[in-house]
């Protein structure tokens, strides 16, 4: 039987009905039309479809739709404004970490989700916090590169 959860996407709230048996992927992008979080693994491993719930990056495959329910969701459509990108995007574009762009949202998003509650993370932290993420066609150096350089400019529009 269908009901009904309400749950605030990229700060605009939503009702959508779901069956249960939803992840929160699949409402991200069935039901509200955000295809920006990917699925990839179906099975936690290769991090496409991270999204920042209440403050948490997390893999929203494998999270219930129903568990979502009164959370605060962000996904890769949230991080910029308008035409502006957001400095993790910028730099993971400035460090060549970008190219079919299959990971980039889920890789974005995990960053997102660290940088918002720790911005001094060292070395090690980022690297958790990237582990988990897959990527085939980038090096993970120019990822890690560009988690540095997000870093920076995040700490210079303090």
């Amino acid at each position: 039987m269908p009901e009904k959860i309400t749950l605030t996407v990229n700060h605009v709230p939503c009702t959508v009905e779901i069956e249960g048996w939803e992840s929160l992927l699949d409402v991200l992008r069935d039901r509200i039309g955000l295809t920006g979080t990917k699925q990839g693994c179906d099975d936690l491993s290769c991090g496409a479809c991270t999204v920042v719930v209440n403050g948490e990056a997390v893999k929203s495959c494998k999270m219930s739709a129903t568990r979502a329910a009164g959370a605060d969701v962000v996904t890769i459509e949230g991080l910029a404004q308008g035409t502006t990108l957001h400095p993790i995007q910028e730099a993971l574009i400035e460090a060549g970490a970008v190219q079919c762009g299959f990971c980039i949202p889920g890789i974005a998003m995990g960053l997102y989700g660290l940088f918002n509650k720790n911005l001094d993370a060292g070395d090690q932290e980022i690297l958790d916090a990237l582990e988990g993420h897959l990527c085939r066609c980038t090096g993970y150096e120019s990822i890690l590169e560009g988690a540095k350089l997000a870093q920076k400019k995040l700490k210079a529009r303090l």
